[in-house]
């Protein structure tokens, strides 16, 4: 829109063209770019040398992210933006680069080159159940690069499920789809009683072990490989953590998984969800309502479900209560179910 409130095909421009921005970026990630800047200046031809690519493609892609925002550009030098120098840098150890590398992985990409035909199947053209198929080597991808991205609300778990547990009561936590691991890691590192049994594929529990050896919580930290659906999870947990699981599948299979969950708990045993949770007109607030076309182009069957959804499915499922906490620190919100 114009000043004056004419319409303009300005932001029809701007989404048709997004995928250069995005690709732009996964190029200068590709070739380490903004670590080769670091906290300095450089022109296209030095810059060229540092990361072994050609003087015209450098400056062409510098001036890209420049107008991108991504750089910023004086005469004939480079440097990183702050926001760059702090997130892309792979010195900063707010290093969130490889975030955007498992965001921009071709399989995920590829997902969405035909979104008309997604929406008239209803679900991915991905083969199989897309990116949820048995030992689907993206979570590996996902395990090793999205650790920052899970941090702020993984600490937010941690926090929320030990804050009335003395030091010295013993916590037994189930992480199903535990993935790098980080959400009971860090329960772990925060409860000297928690014992961690993470579920997964074999592959990704891998990543998760070396995390809890990292974390020193490698001797309270148990891995079971196999499917959340189909593998005996036994009883006596006080907390099961299902984050960023739910929403791959339909409200049936949610509902199923929720009755298994609820069986395994102790009395007043508690599900902690994480989710992207949209309000019931999906379509705020925008960072969480987004989701669900990721479902859609990813999974044969999954969703962004609202609050009204997940408390529906948990009371089916057994659960007394489900209480909603938005997230201040990520783009997610956390349901407590209590049996």
């Amino acid at each position: 829109m114009t000043a004056a409130g004419t319409p303009t095909p300005e932001r029809i421009f701007q989404i048709a063209n997004a995928f250069q921005s995005s690709q732009a970026l996964k190029g200068a990630l590709d070739l380490h770019l903004f670590t080769a800047l670091g906290g300095e200046s450089a022109t296209a031809a030095s810059l060229a040398r540092q990361i072994g690519a050609s003087e015209k493609g450098t400056r062409v892609l510098c001036d890209f992210l420049v107008i991108a925002g991504l750089l910023q550009k004086e005469g004939d030098h480079y440097r990183s933006a702050p926001d760059a120098a702090l997130f892309l840098d792979e010195h900063s150890p707010a290093y969130f680069g490889s975030v955007g590398q498992f965001m921009l992985n071709a399989d995920i990409v590829h997902a969405y080159s035909d979104i008309a035909a997604v929406v008239r199947k209803g679900g991915t053209l991905l083969e199989g159940q897309g990116t949820v198929e048995p030992n689907n080597p993206i979570w590996v991808d996902f395990a090793r690069n999205m650790v920052p991205l899970m941090m702020p609300s993984a600490t937010f778990i941690a926090e929320l499920v030990t804050r009335d547990s003395p030091a010295d009561q013993p916590m037994k936590v189930l992480d199903i789809a535990a993935g790098h691991g980080m959400f009971g890691i860090s329960i772990a590192a925060r409860h000297p009683g928690a014992e961690i049994h993470a579920l997964d594929w074999p592959a990704v529990l891998q990543v998760a072990s070396e995390n809890a050896e990292k974390a020193g919580v490698a001797t309270r930290y148990t891995t079971v490989a196999g499917n959340a659906f189909d593998h005996p999870f036994g009883d006596g947990y006080d907390v099961v953590l299902l984050t960023n699981f739910l929403h791959h599948f339909d409200r049936a299979a949610c509902t199923a998984l929720l009755r298994k969950v609820h069986a395994a708990l102790n009395p007043r045993g508690r599900a902690v969800t994480l989710e992207f949770v949209p309000n019931e007109d999906r379509v705020t607030p925008p960072d969480q309502a987004w989701f669900s076309m990721i479902m859609l182009a990813t999974t044969a069957s999954g969703d962004a479900y609202t609050f009204a959804e997940l408390e529906g499915m948990a009371a089916d499922a057994g659960f007394g209560r489900s209480e909603l906490h938005r997230l201040a620190v990520a783009p997610q919100s956390v349901v407590v179910s209590t049996k």
